[in-house]
């Protein structure tokens, strides 16, 4: 399994993990490698060139499947070039703002930020991420006039967060409300995580792969690790996976070209 992400982050510790289960439920060992590089590229490419017998897979996050949205130079088409196997999982975003910015709530922080928006902008730290996308459409829905600015990476920080994207409230921060519950219908985008083969890995080996990764995603062992990181377990296979991901493309490329996003 490849990771393209050097050890240590979030996509390699879901990734390990994944792994740790799928090759219970296969009763075959599974290696990690990880292979970083040019915004995950690197990796990714490195199993689109591999032999499809299902001995190289992909673990990736979100971003991936935008690779030819954002890099023009991306030596892949993430929706042609692959086979989706399963979706591993979701994680919600929060909305964090400097303690330093006056209210108590969201909607006292927000009604304090519109009467100064040139006092205040978005920090992200990676261009058609998911923190990219749902700041752009909070700023849609709002009709905020911020401007965003990219930075090479994130740093901790005190904070306050006023809403997560997600349906439910995350037992990781219970006392932060959800984007329903502030009045931000409709706004549950998230990052999440996935698995894919090269293109033209035979059906019944990506029907094995699938089987064993939905197993995965039912093992209660699976569900307590990957909940205590803030990640829902998910149960999509091959083909919902893969209309799931050209939804996302769609709507997402859609957001950053509205916005003005230009790739690097």
């Amino acid at each position: 399994m490849v990771v393209p992400y050097p050890p240590g982050g979030g996509t390699d510790g879901l990734g390990r993990i994944t792994a740790q289960f799928l090759s219970e439920k296969l009763g075959q060992p599974i290696v990690v490698q990880n292979i970083g590089g040019a915004s995950s590229t690197v990796g990714s490419d490195t199993v689109r060139r591999a032999d499809p017998d299902g001995y190289t897979i992909l673990f990736n996050a979100s971003l991936f499947v935008l690779g030819k949205t954002i890099m023009p130079t991306c030596p892949y088409d993430p929706q042609t070039d692959f086979r989706p196997i399963a979706q591993a999982g979701e994680a919600p975003l929060v909305l964090l703002v400097n303690l330093n910015v006056s209210g108590t709530d969201y909607a006292s922080t927000i009604a304090a930020i519109a009467k100064e928006p040139k006092k205040y902008f978005f920090a992200l730290s990676s261009g058609g991420s998911a923190g990219h996308i749902a700041t752009l459409e909070f700023l849609k829905k709002t009709k905020l006039p911020l401007d965003t600015i990219l930075y090479k990476g994130t740093a901790p920080g005190k904070a306050r967060g006023l809403f997560v994207t997600s349906k439910e409230r995350t037992p990781l921060a219970p006392a932060i409300p959800t984007t329903n519950e502030v009045g931000l219908k409709d706004f549950n985008i998230g990052s999440w995580y996935g698995v894919w083969a090269p293109k033209a890995t035979p059906d019944p080996i990506v029907d094995r792969l699938a089987a064993a990764m939905a197993e995965v995603s039912k093992d209660s062992a699976f569900i307590a690790k990957t909940t205590s990181l803030g990640i829902v377990p998910t149960a999509r296979g091959p083909a919902d996976f893969a209309a799931f991901i050209k939804a996302e493309v769609e709507t997402n490329t859609a957001l950053l070209q509205d916005a003005g996003y230009k790739p690097e």
